[in-house]
C-alpha cells in the first residue's frame, strides 16, 4: 500500500518505518525542514533500540521517504496516519490544535476516497472532530479511524512489529477491509486485532495507560510503607506479582513514572472525566502520589547533610525517564535537578542518551560527565534517577576512589542492600532498609 503519516516523533517515525519494513511504500511528513533534511540524508532524529537498521534499510530500499509537503505526501495514497503531538494544557486537557489543523488541511486536498487514521493518544470524540473537519472543506467520501498506539519507549520496534493486539476503532466496513489487510503481517503469531466503535478505542488507549500508572503509584506507596514499618518492598513485589490476576509487570518501585504517556495520559481522562461532572478520584491520587514520589529522595538527602546542601556536589547517573531512550518529558531526575539547585548545590550528570536534550532544555545549569565514572569526581554522593543497564553493575573500585564519601541515593532500588553494607556505603533506596555506614 501506499501509505501517509503526518508527523516524525516516536509514534510517527516509528509507526512509518515498521510499516515501510512490511513492503509498504511510506512518506513521511514534517512541518521542521531541519529535520525532515537529515532524515531524507539516513540520520536518525531519535534513539530508540532497533530502529536505526530499518530506518536505513528502508530509506535505501526507497519504501521510506520524507517531505514537508503534505500535499504531495497523500497524493497518491489513500491510507493516511496522524502522529502529532497533543501536549497537556494549563488545565491538563489534550491540545488538538495540531490534529485538527492538518485535518482542516486535508480536508482542502482530498480528491477521492481516504481512511485518516488518529494514531496519536488523543481524547473520547477527537474523531468526530477530526471528521468535521475534514468536511468543513471536503465533501466526498472517507473515514476517520482511531487506531491508538500502544509502544513502550525503548521496545517501540518489538511493540509495533509483534503487538498484543491491534485495537481499530470503525463503523466502516470498508475501512476495517482496508486495515485488516494492512496490520494481517504483524499478527501472524495469532495475536488479535480486535474492532470497536471509535469513541471505545480511543478510550481503551487512556484506560490502559492510566491503569499501568495505577499499579506504579500504588507500588510507590507499597513501598513507602514498607520502609517506614521495615518490610522490604522487593519481597512484597514478588509476593503479589506472583499472583496470576495482578502479574510482576509494573510493579518495581521508584521515583515514579515519567515520559510522553503516562502523565498527559491520566491528566486527560481525568480532565475528561472532570468535563462531565464526574471525579476519577482514584486517578487524582495516583496523579498526586507521582508529583510527590519524583522528589521522595529530597528529604534523605537534606536530613544526609544536616538540612543544608550550600557547596555540596553530586554526581547523577541517568536523566531520561526510563532506560533506552532519550525522552525527558516529566522525567524525575528534572525535578530532583531542580530542587538541588535550589537548596545551593551543584551537580553533574551522566546519561547514555539524553543528555544533549538536556543541555537543550536546562543548558549550563548542570555539568555533563563523558562517561559515569567522569560523573563522580569530587562528588559528595551519587544520586540514581534512571535504571540503565550500564549502571547495574558498576566497577565499585572506581566509585570508592571517586566520591568523596561512600554515599548513594538510589532511585531504581540498582544494587542489593546486603552487599551495599558489606561495600561500606550509605546507601539509601526505595522501600527498603536505609544502609547507615557513615
Amino acid at each position: 500500500m501506499n501509505i501517509a503519516v503526518v508527523g516524525t516523533g516516536y509514534v510517527g517515525l516509528v509507526t512509518g518505518t515498521c510499516l515501510a519494513e512490511t513492503g509498504n511504500h511510506v512518506v513521511c511528513v514534517d512541518i521542521d525542514e531541519e529535520k525532515v533534511h537529515k532524515m531524507k540524508n539516513g540520520v536518525i532524529p531519535i534513539y530508540e533500540p532497533h530502529l536505526d537498521n530499518l530506518f536505513e534499510r528502508n530509506i535505501k530500499q526507497k519504501r521510506l521517504e520524507f517531505t514537508t509537503n503534505l500535499e504531495d505526501a497523500v497524493k497518491h495514497t489513500n491510507v493516511i496516519f496522524l502522529a502529532l503531538p497533543t501536549p497537556p494544557g494549563a488545565d491538563g486537557s489534550a491540545d488538538l490544535q495540531y490534529i485538527l489543523k492538518v485535518a482542516d488541511d486535508l480536508g482542502k486536498i482530498l480528491s477521492e476516497y481516504s481512511i485518516i487514521i488518529d494514531k496519536s493518544t488523543v481524547p473520547v470524540g477527537t474523531a468526530d472532530k477530526v471528521h468535521a473537519a475534514i468536511a468543513a472543506n471536503y465533501k466526498g467520501d472517507f473515514d476517520v479511524v482511531s487506531n491508538p498506539e500502544f509502544l513502550r519507549e525503548g521496545f517501540a520496534v518489538d511493540d509495533f512489529m509483534k503487538p498484543d493486539r491491534v485495537v481499530i476503532g470503525t463503523d466502516s466496513s470498508r475501512a476495517q477491509e482496508i486495515l485488516e489487510e494492512l496490520f494481517k503481517p504483524f499478527v501472524r503469531q495469532g495475536n488479535p486485532i480486535i474492532f470497536m466503535d471509535e469513541k471505545s478505542a480511543e478510550m481503551t488507549k487512556y484506560a490502559a495507560n492510566a491503569f499501568l500508572a495505577t499499579k506504579i503509584s500504588f507500588m510507590n506507596e507499597i513501598a513507602n510503607l514498607c520502609e517506614i514499618i521495615g518490610a522490604d518492598v522487593d519481597k512484597v513485589r514478588v509476593g503479589i506479582g506472583s499472583d496470576s490476576r495482578i502479574g510482576n509487570r509494573f510493579l518495581f518501585p521508584g521515583i515514579g513514572y515519567g515520559g510522553s504517556c503516562f502523565p498527559k495520559d491520566v491528566q486527560a481522562i481525568v480532565k475528561t472525566a472532570q468535563d462531565n461532572n464526574y471525579n476519577l478520584e482514584i486517578l487524582e491520587s495516583v496523579m498526586k502520589v507521582n508529583e510527590s514520589q519524583k522528589t521522595i529522595l529530597l528529604p534523605s538527602i537534606l536530613n544526609a547533610y544536616n538540612g543544608d546542601l550550600k557547596g555540596k556536589h553530586f554526581a547523577i547517573w541517568g536523566l531520561a525517564f526510563k532506560p533506552d531512550t532519550d525522552d525527558i518529558r516529566e522525567a524525575p531526575a528534572l525535578y530532583i535537578i531542580d530542587k538541588l539547585i535550589e537548596q545551593g548545590a551543584t551537580v553533574k550528570a551522566y546519561d547514555p542518551e539524553a543528555m544533549s536534550n538536556v543541555r537543550k532544555q536546562i543548558e549550563d545549569k548542570i555539568d555533563y560527565a563523558l562517561n559515569e565514572y567522569d560523573a563522580l569526581d569530587n562528588a559528595d554522593a551519587l544520586i540514581i534517577c534512571t535504571e540503565w543497564s550500564v549502571f547495574r553493575t558498576p566497577d565499585f573500585k572506581e566509585l570508592d576512589s571517586r566520591l568523596k564519601s561512600k554515599t548513594i541515593f538510589d532511585g531504581r532500588n540498582l544494587y542489593e542492600v546486603k552487599k551495599m553494607r558489606e561495600r561500606g556505603y550509605f546507601y539509601r533506596s526505595i522501600g527498603r532498609e536505609t544502609v547507615n555506614n557513615k
